[in-house]
């Protein structure tokens, strides 16, 4: 990386602006340079392009309740000296109204198409790239979020049934009943071009958890454990699939629970 662009990391923002083509030709020529320049920016980049997950979709009963006409008529009544002064700060309006709705920052992460990408120095290990879109996602979830009612066991069964056909796994809600922890759905995601599946949950002591799953042919392998975005996570592989139990659960009790679902999953 050459002296003039160190120390000049964009955000998370200002790059989900460059691959959604909000940014001037200057600002984008800047990214540009850094993205070829610096490893993180351009692994950064790619980890947001490749997130393909429907934020959008799940965050949408927040997100219509977000006070959003209040929000408006603050920033209208934003003094120009103001805005200018945050603005020569990299901050402007955008990045105003991203501080005060900060608990729907999720609208930042809006669904996109999988974007090619010609700037990609290295790939990273698939198998913990996967992990690691799903902490970013499952991150934003709050109690809030699973609120809604669950529905009866018949649509429980409905539910894993069309996720477990998308996986070629037999999923019975026995299966994946987790003690004093409340299924709350079932469904399949995107993550670069295959299903994800995830099964959310809610556990009354700890908030949010999943339990994900992905097909893969690299074997069978013993659990092991991480911890991502301030989230546990037991992770193990069958001989076709690959599973992660996230939350924010102890360890010990997370690693309890995945072996409970681990014997009575047959993939």
């Amino acid at each position: 990386m050459s002296e003039s662009h160190k120390g000049q990391m964009p955000s998370d923002e200002q790059l989900t602006a460059f691959i959604d083509g909000e940014l001037n030709v200057s600002e984008r020529g800047r990214i540009e340079r850094l993205i070829a320049d610096d490893e993180r920016v351009a692994e950064r980049f790619d980890f947001l392009s490749r997130s393909t997950l429907p934020f959008a979709e799940a965050f949408q009963p927040m997100l219509a309740e977000a006070p959003a006409a209040r929000l408006d008529a603050m920033l209208a009544g934003i003094p120009l000296r103001e805005e200018s002064k945050a603005s020569t700060a990299g901050i402007g309006r955008r990045g105003f109204l991203a501080a005060v709705a900060a608990s729907f920052v999720a609208a930042i992460a809006v669904d996109r198409a999988v974007i090619g990408i010609g700037h990609r120095l290295s790939k990273p290990d698939e198998d913990a790239e996967w992990r690691a879109v799903v902490a970013e996602y499952l991150s934003l979830y709050t109690a809030d979020t699973l609120s809604a009612p669950a529905g009866d066991h018949a649509q429980q069964v409905a539910q894993l049934n069309e996720v477990g056909a998308k996986l070629n796994l037999s999923l019975a809600p026995e299966a994946v009943a987790m003690p004093g922890i409340e299924f709350k759905r079932a469904q399949i995601l995107n993550y670069d071009s295959k299903p994800l599946a995830q099964i959310a949950y809610l556990d009354p002591e700890s908030g949010p958890m999943a339990l994900c799953i992905v097909r893969s042919a690299k074997g069978a392998a013993a659990p092991d454990m991480e911890n991502r975005k301030g989230m546990n996570v037991v992770y193990w592989s069958s001989a076709t699939h690959a599973f992660m139990l996230i939350g924010h659960a102890p360890i010990d009790r997370m690693e309890q629970l995945a072996a409970d679902v681990r014997a009575h999953l047959v993939a």
